[in-house]
């Protein structure tokens, strides 16, 4: 009897259905103006987003999802640096993806902040002629809560409830 030999498709955008699709009442060419007007520089982190309705510039499903570096700025395209893991080596690929399928990402955002709070503090501490505890200045894992008792009264105003199994009731 001969084996059955299930073809399976190895093009660009195979197993992308669920990775491309668009949410609930998103569906379409409905792109915002904003977005392609928004000021991308070299050096800027983005993220890869592929958009499905825009087919042209749309980046391998692999960095689907990925932050990147941009290092070039064309008319219509950015060009992004991405890591990529081989093997045991990660490689710097670079890629030219158009506008849509980027977006500006957010995850300096805190570290920029973070810079700014801890110049401020040097800067005021600069002008008081004070020492600032190491503290202030670098982020500590958060430690583990104080240990506390709870008193059952305070809350509910009744005391510890004991529970226990019903007995068997046969009555069908």
């Amino acid at each position: 009897m001969p084996t059955l030999n299930y073809a399976r498709s190895f093009g660009y955008r195979a197993r992308t259905r669920d990775m491309y699709s668009q949410s609930f009442r998103k569906t379409g060419n409905n792109f915002p103006l904003s977005h392609m007007l928004e000021v991308l520089k070299v050096g800027d982190y983005v993220d890869i987003k592929a958009n499905a309705a825009v087919h042209k510039g749309m980046p391998h499903r692999f960095y689907h999802g990925r932050t990147g570096v941009v290092f070039d700025v064309t008319r219509r395209s950015i060009g992004v640096e991405v890591n990529k893991q081989v093997r045991n080596k990660i490689l710097k690929k670079r890629i030219h993806i158009r506008i849509e399928h980027a977006r500006k990402s957010r995850c300096r955002e805190d570290f920029l902040r973070r810079v700014q709070d801890v110049d401020s503090k040097k800067r005021e501490a600069k002008i008081s002629g004070t020492n600032l505890p190491i503290e202030e200045l670098k982020r500590f894992p958060g430690q583990p809560r104080k240990a506390y008792f709870v008193d059952p009264t305070s809350s509910t105003g009744k005391g510890p409830v004991a529970i226990a199994p019903l007995p068997f009731d046969d009555m069908l």
